[in-house]
C-alpha cells in the first residue's frame, strides 16, 4: 500500500492502533512502544524498517520481514506454552514415547553405547526430584544450583525446577572456585546438584553459606558420601536417595507463571565479580519461539549436546528440542572425545562455536594439502563447482558428494542436516566452507545471555556469509550513533551504531544489582549491548570491525606506585616483572580501570575485559611511540601479539557464551 504524504501515513498509523488497542489480545503477540503499524518499508528484505516514534519521522527500527507489526511471545501454532514447564509437558503429551535423553556413560564409569530415557520417562523423574526437593523442606521459589557438566541428570533437575517453581542457578567450574562460592552465596541457594568432582569444592565453603540446606551428589553412592557435623544443617544425599524420597512423597506440581523467573544466569562481569541476568519463564519461551519461525527442531531429529548448559546458547537449544520432541545425546563428557560421540550418535542437528569449526576447517585443509596432487586438484574442482552451485541457488551435482564429500560428512556422523553456529563470528570463508563440504544448512546467529539467546540469526535460503541475519521475531533492534567512535546512522555506505534490542526476550535485570541493570537498559526498554553494528542490503546485521567481542588492554605500570601497592597489600615478589604477573595484582589494575570507566560514563563495550601488564614503558626506542609521543598502534599490537591473543583465550576461558550467544 502508498501513501501520498507522511501526513496520511500518520493518519493510517493512528487509526491501525486505535483498529488494534480494541480487537487484538492475542496472548501470543507483545506489543511495545513502536509504530508497529505503520506502514513499512520493505524492499525485498529479509528484515523491515520502521519508525521508533511517529513525532519523529526517523525510521530506524528493524524488524524481522517475517513479523513486522508484531513481537512474538509465544509458539504460533501452540499459543497455550508460556513456562518452560508448558513446553515440556506439551511434548511429554505429544511425544511420551520418543526417546529423549542419551547417555553413553554407564554406573561403573565405563563408555558403552547410547541408552535413552523417553520423554514420559524423563517426566516420571523429573516428579520424583521436585517432590524429593520438597521432602527435604526446599521451598517453592528458591534457587537451586547446578554444579556439573552436560548429562541426563542436568535436564531432569532443570524441569523439575520449572514444575515446582524454583529457579535454577547454574554454576561452572571455569568462573573459578572463588567465583563458585560468590554466586552460592549472592543466589542465597538453599540446594546444590553436583558430582563427586565438584563436590570437595562446595565443602571448602559450605560452612559459610548459611542458607544451603540440602547437597545433592549426582553419580556417587550414599556409602561413599561423606558427613557434615549434626549441627551444620545441610544434608548431602545422592541422586538416587533423592530420587527415592520423591517417589515415596509424591507432590502435585507448583507450575510457574510466565512472568516467574525461571534461571539466573551468572556471566563474568566488568568489576570482576559474576552478574545474574534474571531470566523469565516468558523471555525464553519468546526468544524460542520467534527462532522457530524460521528453525525447526523435528521429532526424528537427533541433537548431541556438549556445549556448557551453564550458557544461554545451549539452554536455548535445549528449550527447541524439548518443543520439537528431539532425541538428545550426551558426549561423555571428554571433548577430546567428541569425534567419538558423534560416529556412534550420528546427529542430524549439530551446533557449535567458531573454535570448534575453525579446527574442522584446518583440519580438513592440512589434509588436503598433504594429500597428493591429484586428490588436491579434485577436491579443489569439486570444492568450486558445488560452491558456486549454492551461491546461485541451484542443486549441486550429486556427483561431488560421492566422490569427495561424503567422506568429510562423516566426521559428524554422516546425517548433519542443519548446523548452527554462536558465541562469536565466524570468518565467511569458514562459513561457506561447511555449507560445501558438508552439504547442509549452515547458519549463524549472535545473541546474549541478556537477551535470553538469539537477538538476529540468517534467514532459511540466505546464501550470503559475513552477517548474523536478521531479528528475531521476538524483538526489535536500531543502532544508536556513538559518535565519539565516529559510528553513525549517516555513515556510508551503511548506517553504523551501537546494537540495541528491545521486546519480550530481554532479562528482567541483574540479581541485587540495579546499578548494573541501569547501565546496560534505558528508560524507553533498549538494551544496550555494547556492540556495533551496521546494516547490510536486505536487513541482514554485521558485527563490526571485530572477530572479539570486547576489549581488552596493555597497561605499563609505574614502578613506584606498583611497589607501593604491593606493600600496602603484603604481596611478596622477586622483581617487577613476576609483580606484573601475579592474578592478584591483574585484578586489582581491572577493577581500578572499570572504576574510572564508571566515572567517565563509559559504555559497556568500551571497559576491557582483561590486561597484561608491563614492566617497561611505551618509549621510542623500542618502536611503541611515535616522535610526538603518540602509541604506534599497529606496532603495538604486533608488539603485543602473544599477550593480546592469551587475554582472549583466557576470556574464553572464563566465559564460553557470555554475553555472545
Amino acid at each position: 500500500m502508498e501513501f501520498s504524504s507522511p501526513a496520511q501515513r500518520r493518519l493510517q498509523t493512528l487509526r491501525s492502533h486505535l483498529d488494534s488497542s480494541q480487537a487484538d489480545d492475542q496472548p501470543s503477540l507483545f506489543l511495545n512502544a513502536t509504530a508497529s503499524e505503520a506502514p513499512f518499508s520493505n524492499e525485498d528484505s529479509y528484515s523491515v524498517v520502521l519508525p521508533e516514534k511517529l513525532d519523529t519521522g526517523i525510521w530506524n527500527v528493524h524488524r524481522s520481514a517475517k513479523s513486522p507489526t508484531k513481537l512474538f511471545s509465544r509458539f504460533p501454532d501452540h499459543p497455550e506454552i508460556g513456562t518452560l514447564h508448558d513446553n515440556f509437558v506439551h511434548a511429554v503429551e505429544t511425544y511420551p514415547d520418543n526417546k529423549y535423553l542419551g547417555t553413553r556413560a554407564r554406573p561403573d564409569g565405563t563408555i558403552g553405547e547410547y541408552t535413552w530415557m523417553t520423554y514420559a520417562e524423563t517426566a516420571s523423574a523429573r516428579q520424583a526430584i521436585g517432590s524429593g526437593l520438597l521432602y527435604n523442606g526446599i521451598n517453592h521459589g528458591a534457587c537451586v544450583g547446578l554444579y556439573f557438566i552436560n548429562r541426563p541428570e542436568w535436564l531432569v533437575v532443570d524441569h523439575a525446577c520449572a514444575a515446582y517453581s524454583f529457579i535454577s542457578v547454574p554454576l561452572y567450574d571455569t568462573l573459578g572456585p572463588d567465583a563458585v562460592k560468590f554466586i552460592v552465596d549472592h543466589a542465597t541457594l538453599q540446594a546444590i546438584f553436583c558430582v563427586p568432582q565438584t563436590l570437595n569444592t562446595l565443602l571448602s565453603f559450605l560452612s559459610e553459606i548459611p542458607t544451603i540446606r540440602l547437597v545433592v551428589v549426582v553419580g556417587g553412592a550414599d556409602e561413599n558420601l561423606p558427613s557434615l557435623p549434626p549441627g551444620s544443617g545441610v544434608k548431602i544425599v545422592s541422586y538416587q536417595k533423592l530420587l527415592s524420597q520423591g517417589r515415596s512423597s509424591v507432590h502435585p506440581f507448583s507450575p510457574p507463571k510466565p512472568e516467574d523467573i525461571a534461571t539466573i544466569c551468572y556471566t563474568s562481569g566488568t568489576t570482576g565479580t559474576p552478574k545474574g541476568a534474571m531470566l523469565s519463564h516468558e523471555n525464553l519461551i519468546s526468544n524460542v519461539a520467534g527462532s522457530s519461525l524460521s528453525i525447526n527442531f523435528l521429532p526424528d531429529d537427533i541433537y548431541i549436546s556438549y556445549l556448557p548448559l551453564a550458557h544461554i546458547y545451549e539452554r536455548s537449544n535445549q528449550i527447541m528440542g524439548v518443543y520439537g520432541g528431539v532425541s538428545i545425546g550426551f558426549y561423555q563428557g571428554d571433548i577430546m572425545k567428541l569425534m567419538d560421540d558423534l560416529a556412534v550418535l550420528r546427529p542430524t542437528v549439530f551446533c557449535s562455536v567458531p573454535r570448534l569449526y575453525n579446527r574442522v576447517y584446518d583440519g580438513i585443509t592440512s589434509a588436503v594439502k598433504s594429500s597428493g596432487v591429484t586428490k588436491r586438484r579434485l577436491f579443489q574442482l569439486a570444492y568450486n563447482s558445488k560452491k558456486k552451485a549454492i551461491l546461485n541457488g541451484r542443486s549441486p551435482s550429486p556427483l561431488w558428494d560421492k566422490l569427495v564429500f561424503n567422506k568429510i560428512k562423516e566426521k559428524l556422523g554422516g546425517r548433519v542436516r542443519f548446523m548452527g553456529s554462536g558465541a562469536s563470528p565466524l570468518s565467511p570463508d569458514v562459513m561457506d566452507f561447511l555449507r560445501v563440504c558438508f552439504g547442509c544448512s549452515v547458519r549463524e546467529g549472535y545473541g546474549m545471555t541478556e537477551t535470553s539467546c538469539v537477538i538476529s540469526s540468517m534467514d532459511e535460503g540466505d546464501n550470503l556469509s559475513g552477517h548474523v541475519g536478521s531479528p528475531n521475531p521476538a524483538c526489535e533492534v536500531k543502532l544508536v550513533d556513538v559518535p565519539e567512535m565516529n559510528y553513525t546512522s549517516e555513515d556510508q555506505p551503511y548506517p553504523r551504531g551501537e546494537i540495541c534490542v528491545r521486546g519480550p526476550i530481554i532479562f528482567k535485570g541483574y540479581y541485587k544489582d540495579e546499578e548494573q541493570t541501569k547501565e546496560i537498559m534505558d528508560e524507553d526498554g533498549w538494551l544496550h549491548t555494547g556492540d556495533i553494528g551496521l546494516w547490510l542490503p536486505g536487513g541482514r546485521l554485521k558485527i563490526v570491525d571485530s572477530f572479539n567481542s570486547s576489549l581488552v588492554a596493555i597497561v605499563a605500570v609505574d614502578p613506584d606506585v606498583m611497589k607501593d601497592w604491593a606493600a600496602s597489600e603484603d604481596i611478596k615478589y622477586e622483581n617487577l616483572g613476576q609483580l606484573c604477573k601475579d592474578p592478584k595484582v591483574r585484578k586489582a589494575v581491572l577493577a581500578e580501570m572499570d572504576i574510572v570507566g564508571r566515572e567517565a560514563q563509559l559504555r559497556g563495550f568500551e571497559f576491557a575485559r582483561a590486561v597484561t601488564l608491563v614492566p617497561e614503558p611505551f618509549t621510542l626506542e623500542n618502536g611503541l611511540l611515535t616522535p610526538t609521543f603518540k602509541v604506534k598502534r599497529p606496532q603495538a599490537k604486533a608488539y603485543f601479539a602473544e599477550a593480546i591473543s592469551k587475554m582472549y583465550a583466557e576470556i574464553a576461558a572464563w566465559d564460553p557464551m557470555p554475553s555472545k550467544l
